[in-house]
């Protein structure tokens, strides 16, 4: 079994978002043929992205969501349908131990990640997070942690 976690921008542009799926696709080849769990928070972008991909591949979702709130407060309506649609295709979904979404909260569910796979996935562009439980934060993390990761950055992927 093949454990891979997510992490990565949500705020992908539009034009970037069959890029990075591709790559996702490519990078997942290597685990098909293993009983591949794709763990995710299901944010919009990279986090969905992911999960599709890994779905597609025949493989099964855990899902870490930050907060009890979190689809109320911050997937957008816009959003609700593929949010539900994946949530309710998952394996497993664990709510980390907080009411309201929030920074604290989003870097308990990046360790959650962190503590439950054999590699992390990072759709990032390597800038420095905003702040406490961003990409650039849950990478590092990672590192510290000894997980490899891969950084998926397609070439013309820019975020809005």
């Amino acid at each position: 079994m093949t454990r891979i976690g997510i992490t990565g921008h949500s705020n992908l542009s539009t034009d970037s978002v069959a890029l990075v799926r591709k790559a996702l696709d490519e990078a997942l080849v290597p685990y098909t043929d293993d009983d591949l769990v794709g763990i995710s928070c299901l944010a919009r972008g990279a986090d969905q992205l992911f999960a599709e991909a890994v779905l597609d591949a025949g493989g099964r979702v855990e899902v870490v969501l930050p907060s009890a709130d979190y689809r109320e407060t911050k997937v957008k309506p816009a959003d609700l349908d593929r949010f539900d649609d994946l949530l309710v295709r998952s394996a497993l979904v664990r709510y980390m131990p907080h009411r309201s979404a929030g920074r604290s909260a989003y870097e308990d569910a990046n360790n959650a990640v962190l503590d439950g796979v054999d590699r992390l996935f990072a759709v990032w562009d390597g800038r420095p997070s905003g702040g406490r439980g961003g990409t650039g934060d849950a990478v590092e993390a990672a590192r510290d942690r000894g997980v490899p990761v891969d950084v998926l950055w397609p070439e013309g992927a820019r975020r809005d």
